[in-house]
């Protein structure tokens, strides 16, 4: 069974709570970690820009990726959200099969 990371980008805390509960209630995430003020630096319809923003990242099954992707598009504010994931190599076998538990 392949697992995975993601990474999320949200505009406030209240938005990355909600996009936590999301995951997490349908299943598609075994667990989310928010870390509360990152700044984030980009570019922007054509302008440099910087903001305050909240990082999400958890954990999933990597055959859940694409709905996971899905389900963040649909609850998230922004007009592109950053979604990015990539696959847990190892780690501690009864955790990782604890994600297999606890994600459809």
């Amino acid at each position: 069974m392949s697992r995975s990371f993601f990474y999320i980008t949200a505009g406030s805390m209240e938005e990355a709570e909600k996009l936590a509960a999301v995951l997490v209630e349908e299943r598609l995430a075994a667990c989310a970690n928010i870390f509360p003020k990152i700044k984030s630096f980009f570019y922007w319809q054509g302008e440099a820009q910087s903001e305050e923003e909240v990082l999400l990242v958890g954990k999933t099954k990597s055959s859940l990726v694409d709905e996971l992707v899905e389900a963040v598009k649909k609850h998230h504010s922004y007009e592109l959200p950053c979604v990015i994931t990539w696959e847990i190599g190892g780690g501690n076998p009864p955790f990782l099969e604890w994600i297999d538990a606890e994600t459809r």
